[in-house]
């Protein structure tokens, strides 16, 4: 799909960032690089703020995809939602209100979603990967010609980490539903795979039971897409 270029009044002011020093640690071991690097700024004014530091992360595998798989009943459209273990919402204190601990905690419910990996990071490699994805966290084998896209690509928190995700959306056959493949992580490990009305999945939303963010996107977005 080709992006429409904003309307009049919605062009970005142009602000240069010079880099003066990258301070990143040199451990590039972990799932995450931790970049530290300091920074000018250059306005279209033709001023210039003072030096700054700012702390972002990187991964090998920058983009991720979110899969819609859904299905049709004479009640309405199903989607599939897989429970996903989160280790950042394990360790949140209680204390830190008004954040209510999901129950067990650091457990949700999420649309199936996956990395771009670093040999499909070419124009067709999200809806290759999304195929993929669909069969290691849902069970589900299709064509790639089966997988579409649901709207643009969105950037999820661009104030420190440059990833994008992709969303697709894919009608599936419940009876042909098989046992995820699973890529082998722990965390995805005695995971469940629940199917639910589209309708009553977004009432959930609306409560607050459903809190995952690319979710709730992939959820109206595919509601758009089926009305």
């Amino acid at each position: 799909m080709k992006r429409t270029p904003p309307r009049r009044g919605l062009e970005l002011p142009t602000i240069r960032l010079e880099l003066i020093e990258d301070a990143s640690p040199g451990d590039a071991s972990g799932f995450l690089k931790l970049i530290r690097q300091r920074y000018r700024a250059h306005y279209p004014d033709g001023t210039s703020s003072a030096p700054f530091l700012y702390d972002s992360v990187d991964r090998r595998a920058i983009d991720a995809v979110v899969i819609c798989a859904h299905y049709s009943t004479p009640e309405g459209p199903h989607v599939y939602l897989r429970s996903c273990l989160r280790p950042p919402l394990f360790h949140r204190p209680r204390t830190r209100e008004p954040y209510e601990v999901p129950e067990p905690p650091g457990a949700l419910w999420e649309l199936p979603a996956g990395l771009v990996e670093e040999r499909d990071q070419t124009p067709q490699g999200p809806a290759l990967t999304a195929q993929r994805e669909l069969f290691e966290e849902l069970g589900f084998q299709v064509p790639l010609e089966a997988v579409h896209p649901l709207g643009f690509a969105l950037l999820p928190a661009p104030g420190f980490v440059a990833e994008q995700q992709f969303f697709f959306h894919v009608e599936v056959d419940p009876t042909t539903r098989q046992e995820p493949g699973l890529d082998g992580s722990p965390l995805e490990h005695c995971g469940r795979v629940i199917s639910l009305p589209l309708k009553e999945a977004l009432e959930l939303c609306r409560r607050g039971s459903l809190q995952d963010a690319k979710t709730e996107i992939g959820l109206r977005r595919l509601a758009e897409e089926l009305a």
